[in-house]
């Protein structure tokens, strides 16, 4: 089992920042991706970015290359998501999942095995 508890999420004008952070713990080491997924109210759950545990590398979504940078702290088996440039499209609610299946579906909920609570984001214009 792995636990996921996300923390960082709030309220911000259009053009703001906000750091999303998520600590793991358990079986950290059977982790392949760590991603953040959003979902926003009466749309589908989708990825906003994935990185591989161990090598690091990442994956991003169109909407959200050049200006979100996901990254990890494996000592501190701590997933982050830096958001820049925000605007209210990106308003949803944000959450951490681990995979530990290493095939290519990083992009799929459904790859994934463990889920934080999620974290609230709210863009104003």
């Amino acid at each position: 089992q792995v636990q996921l508890v996300e923390s960082g999420g709030g309220s911000v004008q259009a053009g703001g920042s906000l750091r999303l952070s998520c600590a793991a713990s358990g079986r950290t080491l059977s982790v392949y991706y760590m991603a953040w997924f959003r979902q926003a109210p009466g749309k589908e759950r989708e990825l906003v970015s994935a990185i591989t545990w161990n090598i690091g590398a990442t994956y991003y979504a169109e909407s959200v290359k050049g200006r979100f940078t996901i990254s990890r702290d494996v000592a501190r088996n701590t997933l982050y998501l830096q958001m820049n440039s925000l605007n209210p499209k990106d308003t949803a609610a944000y959450y951490c999942a681990a995979a530990s299946d290493s095939s290519y579906y990083y992009y799929r909920p459904g790859q994934y095995d463990y889920w934080g609570q999620g974290t609230q984001v709210t863009v104003s214009s």
